[in-house]
């Protein structure tokens, strides 16, 4: 790898690459990229960071780079999320029906789980929509029931890009959003 490339050439080609990425990119791909030693990309890396929080003398920028799902990203700051919902949500239709929406929601709080559980908790069939969020990447297989052998799903980290988290424990809590406050996903599943 080279080292004789400036910091500031590294930290604006880690730029370049970072605006058009769809997912977050790890320190060591990033290294790949620029042909940059590991150190050197962290050190530009923070220094992005800090340039976009406004730190290094700069206007805070309405964007802001953060590390999510294992590797680093450009996200738009929390002060301007409803701004650019409600843009591009005047743009273009939302993308994942209600029933995916739902299908999903189960999935990333119950995981892992077999299609028939989510199909029970939801009361309807889920096949199709189960299909769809694998072929989107938000879920996949992570396994096999031992006692009936029917394949279980989890959520994938291109999920916790598209949320902006890092773990599922970042998600709300499901309890204050069901009726009485204290009922579960278990108490549906029996």
């Amino acid at each position: 790898m080279t080292t004789d490339v400036p910091p500031i050439d590294i930290a604006r080609q880690l730029e370049a690459i970072l605006f058009v990425v769809d997912e977050p990119q790890s320190l060591v791909s990033l290294a790949t990229a620029v042909s940059a030693p590991v150190p050197a990309v962290r050190q530009a890396v923070e220094g992005l960071v800090a340039d976009y929080d406004g730190e290094t003398g700069g206007p805070r920028r309405g964007f802001e780079l953060r590390e999510v799902g294992g590797g680093w990203r450009l996200y738009v700051r929390e002060d301007h999320d409803q701004l650019v919902s409600d843009f591009v949500n005047s743009q273009t239709p939302s993308r994942l029906s209600q029933a995916a929406l739902e299908t999903l929601a189960v999935i990333a709080y119950k995981q892992p789980v077999t299609r028939g559980q989510v199909a029970s908790i939801r009361a309807v069939n889920v096949d199709s929509v189960v299909r769809t969020l694998v072929a989107r990447g938000l879920i996949t297989e992570v396994g096999q029931d031992s006692e009936t052998g029917a394949i279980l799903y989890g959520t994938t980290d291109a999920l916790l890009a598209h949320l902006g988290v890092n773990s599922l424990e970042e998600l709300p809590p499901i309890s204050p959003l069901l009726d009485d406050g204290s009922a579960g996903f278990e108490e549906f599943i029996r």
